[in-house]
C-alpha cells in the first residue's frame, strides 16, 4: 500500500521485521531503514553522514534529506518525506539519475578534501600517486 506518511522509532538495532509506514532511526549507527514508501516491500536503507542523508526530528515528526530515489529498485520511487508526510517526486531519466550519481561522488570527494585540508594532509589523489609509486618501485 502506497504510504502518505511515516512516523518514527529511535532504536540501537533495524528490526528484522519492517512495518511500513515507520522509519527506524539507529542514532548509535548512524542509519535510517524503512520501506519503500511506494509499497513495493522494499528495505530502504539511508545512512546519515555529512556526505550522505540527515535526519531532523522536531515536533514528534521526521524529516529525512534529500530526496530518496529509489533507482536501482524496480519501481524507481523517487519522494521526500517532510515533517512524517512523503511528498512525491517526478521519474528521472537515466542520464539524470547519472549525472546525480557523478555530482554526489565530486561532493563526496570535494568534502572529504576539504577535511584533509583542515587536518594538514594532503589530497588523496596525491597520496594515491605516492603509495603507487613505491609499490611500482618496491616491485621492479
Amino acid at each position: 500500500m502506497r504510504q502518505t506518511y511515516f512516523s518514527h522509532q529511535i532504536v540501537e538495532f533495524i528490526p528484522e521485521r519492517l512495518e511500513e509506514g515507520v522509519l527506524y532511526v539507529s542514532q548509535r549507527y548512524g542509519t535510517v531503514v524503512h520501506k519503500c514508501a511506494c509499497g513495493c516491500g522494499e528495505e530502504v536503507v539511508t545512512p546519515l553522514s555529512a556526505t550522505d542523508w540527515s535526519i531532523q526530528i522536531t515536533g514528534g515528526t521526521a524529516t529525512l534529506h534529500p530526496s530518496i530515489g529509489n533507482w536501482s529498485f524496480v519501481c524507481r520511487s523517487h519522494y521526500f518525506i517532510r515533517r512524517g508526510r512523503v511528498v512525491w517526486a517526478g521519474q528521472l531519466s537515466r542520464r539524470q539519475i547519472e549525472r546525480g550519481r557523478a555530482f554526489d561522488r565530486k561532493v563526496r570527494q570535494q568534502y572529504f578534501e576539504d577535511m584533509d585540508r583542515q587536518k594538514g594532509l594532503p589530497p588523496q589523489n596525491v597520496l594515491y600517486k605516492a603509495w603507487a609509486a613505491l609499490k611500482r618501485w618496491w616491485n621492479s
